[in-house]
């Protein structure tokens, strides 16, 4: 539930339990004093009727007696029913007396009561007629008159209260929408920011208005965009210092390289012919000046790879020679190839060469024969599976198997590789448009999958 809906929904239930309880308590003492004054004024009424009988007649009173008594008070609007001894004379419908109003009226005291006629409500009032002396006459006079005018003055009152309740209701709900406006936008705003910020524009601010907290908190958030734009932007000069101190390290020992790689390939030529530890010393220094220009290059590959100056070289070719060209280059020979023919693909083949030939040396390296390497198309992509049956990728080494200098068997000491080979490899089919992924098969052993498109660069 957003911010702004609940805000409408607090806003609304506060201006209906305040409505009910206002406008209610207004309708229920409105209607009572309605209803009260009316039952009084009829009461009175009647009494004054009734007081202009007397004096009454000594003798018992006859049916003509009390059908004129019965007209004399039964008034304009209403009817009225006179009774003694057992008879009752007057146009009022006996059948709406109740027996509690009866019982009342008996007693000697002035009822009243609200009884339902006629489809609507009716008031009927009752007393006793006394002699001179006090005592009771023994006729009892009853008035039935409509209270219809005073149901519809509450009635009145009723509508009124829902309108006002309904008035109430709609202009909390204006005031909540128009509140939440001015609170809300702040919020807006700011969550715009941060997501400017998240998508990497550190120069994303909230403007800061007046001194409330939604204020403090735009405040805060700048100074944090702040302090994060400054750190990031040194994070990133340090890292393009780094960056341009590997190009330029690497560049300069490629010089030195060349050279020393052609003395050594002098020494290893003449090492049969040097003794036992001359020519121990002679290999030595020619593999490791091997494994230093191979770690070189793969540092300026990387370098272009970060600068964004790799590019690609795309030609339309047949896969499987390049795979074969690759295998029989670097003496693969250990390797069961699937290598179908006629499958053409539009790539860089010195890039493909490079992910093939890491794969398989990391998997010949690594894992135990036999290693399979298997081609296939999928769709509009090109599929490259290297497996060997080692024991496979522990679960703590799969996360990393694609980052630069991570070298599983570190522990086990120095390792010929750079710790690059793979990371490459994965820059080399992320250029293409593709991807490499890395995996255990479920009967032992790692596999790596080359996609790249067929097409190109994807």
């Amino acid at each position: 539930m957003t911010l702004r809906l609940r805000l409408l929904l607090a806003f609304a239930f506060l201006s209906i339990v305040t409505a009910v309880a206002v406008a209610g308590a207004g309708y229920v003492r409105s209607r009572d004093a309605i209803v009260q004054r009316a039952q009084d004024n009829a009461v009175i009424e009647t009494t004054n009727r009734v007081e202009q009988l007397y004096p009454l007649p000594a003798r018992p009173p006859d049916a003509a007696a009390l059908e004129r008594i019965a007209g004399k008070v039964s008034g304009r609007e209403g009817t009225a029913l006179a009774s003694a001894n057992g008879q009752s004379s007057g146009s009022m419908d006996a059948s709406v007396i109740t027996p509690e109003l009866r019982a009342l009226v008996s007693s000697g005291r002035v009822g009243w009561q609200r009884v339902p006629y006629a489809g609507g409500v009716w008031l009927v009032v009752g007393m006793q007629l006394r002699v001179s002396s006090g005592d009771t006459s023994g006729i009892e006079v009853y008035v039935l008159r409509p209270f219809t005018s005073e149901i519809e003055v509450v009635d009145e009152l009723a509508r009124n209260a829902w309108l006002i309740g309904g008035a109430g209701l709609v202009l909390a709900l204006a005031l909540a929408f128009l509140a939440s406006r001015g609170v809300l936008r702040p919020v807006r705003e700011l969550q715009l920011a941060a997501w400017r910020l998240g998508q990497g524009d550190l120069t994303a601010r909230v403007p800061v208005r007046g001194r409330d907290e939604l204020a403090s908190v735009a405040s805060t958030f700048n100074s944090t965009a702040s302090s994060l734009e400054h750190h990031v932007g040194e994070l990133r000069r340090m890292e393009a210092d780094a960056r341009r101190f590997v190009a330029d390290v690497s560049h300069e020992l490629r010089t030195p390289l060349t050279a020393m790689t052609a003395v050594t390939d002098v020494l290893d030529a003449e090492t049969a012919a040097l003794p036992g530890v001359a020519g121990q010393a002679a290999r030595l220094v020619n593999r490791e000046t091997q494994n230093l220009t191979r770690l070189v290059n793969d540092l300026i590959e990387v370098t272009r790879f970060d600068s964004g100056t790799a590019a690609l070289a795309l030609d339309d070719f047949d896969v499987a020679d390049v795979v074969r060209a690759t295998l029989r280059m670097r003496g693969f020979t250990d390797v069961t190839a699937s290598l179908p023919s006629g499958v053409r693909a539009r790539l860089d083949p010195r890039r493909l060469d490079v992910i093939v030939a890491n794969l398989v040396g990391n998997a010949l390296r690594h894992g135990s024969p036999p290693v399979t390497l298997s081609l296939s198309v999928s769709e509009a992509f090109l599929v490259i599976e290297v497996a060997d049956s080692g024991p496979g990728l522990a679960a703590e080494v799969l996360p990393h198997v694609f980052a630069r200098f991570y070298k599983a068997d570190s522990a086990r000491g120095r390792s010929k590789g750079s710790g690059l080979g793979l990371a490459i490899a994965w820059e080399n089919a992320r250029l293409h448009g593709g991807t490499l992924a890395a995996a255990n098969r479920p009967g032992g052993g790692a596999l790596f999958t080359l996609r790249l498109p067929l097409g190109g660069e994807s």
